[in-house]
């Protein structure tokens, strides 16, 4: 076998390769979600419940948007995200409200 004769060509190394940025470490652009009560989204105003005034502490009445005077649960605050906990509080004040006016109807 005949030795191989050094060629005059250069060979581009890694090190000589310009920089790419790794794909997984860009940030991809984020848009905010808006507001709302929806997952994700920022609430436009503060959710309270009112608290039984028994002292179980269970929530009662409507969600409203101003303290509610006594005891009360602040469910979020006005420009927090709403997450899976809150929004699976605010259903179910909106579903005791709608069984509380069924209740009244009927009787």
């Amino acid at each position: 076998m005949a030795a191989r004769k050094p060629t005059n060509e250069t060979v581009d190394t890694a090190a000589d390769l310009p920089q790419q940025p790794n794909p997984a470490a860009i940030r991809t652009k984020e848009y905010a979600a808006g507001q709302g009560w929806d997952v994700g989204q920022t609430a436009p105003e503060d959710a309270f419940r009112a608290l039984d005034a028994t002292g179980t502490g269970e929530p009662t009445g409507p969600v409203v948007h101003t303290h509610p005077g006594g005891y009360a649960r602040l469910i979020v605050a006005k420009g927090q995200v709403v997450t899976d906990g809150v929004k699976k509080e605010l259903d179910a004040a909106d579903a005791q409200s709608e069984q509380a006016a069924d209740e009244s109807d009927e009787g």
